[in-house]
């Protein structure tokens, strides 16, 4: 067990692991607060502001769910990372990689909540191909391995990345301590929604 910490120790610091977290923090809420302003006014509409408020409470409840899940895998991930690897460098490479994921699971999402879809011309290419899947697959990955593979290639390849990261991660950190206290107040409202 001992080694088991002293081994995490190597790898991360408390001050770390808080950014890191705080960082795995900031999309969700981000992306869950927009939806929740979004969909406000159809749920006041169809029933009231009190439905709406426990609405975007228990969504805000479930993002900091997914928080702490996208946080564990993430440290997970971090113990593979190179050992010889400054705490601060760990840090910034994984925010890094989970401001990537984020965006493209935005993206994803947003592409069928606006309705964005392939031009119909790719389409039609797509579903006549012997293989649809495995074509639509390889476009998908054609746009996502660039997308990820090149931040990453420059992060690792220069020491001013870094500190930007870090810089970022600060700025983000600051917001996302804003959302967790919406947080707080969501598991309030949903506890006083539970008893009444």
């Amino acid at each position: 067990m001992n080694s088991l910490i002293g081994f995490i120790k190597q790898r991360y610091s408390r001050q770390g692991l808080w950014s890191l977290f705080l960082v795995c923090a900031f999309p969700l809420h981000f992306w869950t607060l927009l939806l929740i302003f979004r969909d406000m006014d159809w749920v006041i509409a169809r029933t009231n502001v009190w439905d709406a408020i426990g609405l975007g409470s228990y969504g805000l409840l479930l993002a900091f769910l997914e928080s702490l899940i996208l946080f564990g895998v993430v440290f997970v991930v971090g113990l593979f990372t190179p050992r010889r690897w400054e705490i601060d460098r760990r840090i910034a490479f994984l925010s890094l990689l989970v401001i990537i994921t984020a965006l493209w699971a935005i993206l994803g999402q947003a592409s069928f909540i606006w309705n964005i879809y392939l031009p119909s011309a790719l389409r039609q290419f797509v579903t006549r191909s012997e293989h649809p899947f495995r074509l639509l697959y390889g476009m998908y990955l054609a746009f996502v391995i660039p997308t990820v593979l090149l931040p990453v290639y420059f992060f690792i390849r220069s020491n001013r990345s870094v500190k930007w990261m870090q810089e970022l991660v600060e700025r983000l950190s600051t917001l996302t301590l804003f959302y967790l206290f919406f947080d707080a107040a969501g598991l309030i409202i949903v506890i006083l929604r539970n008893l009444s």
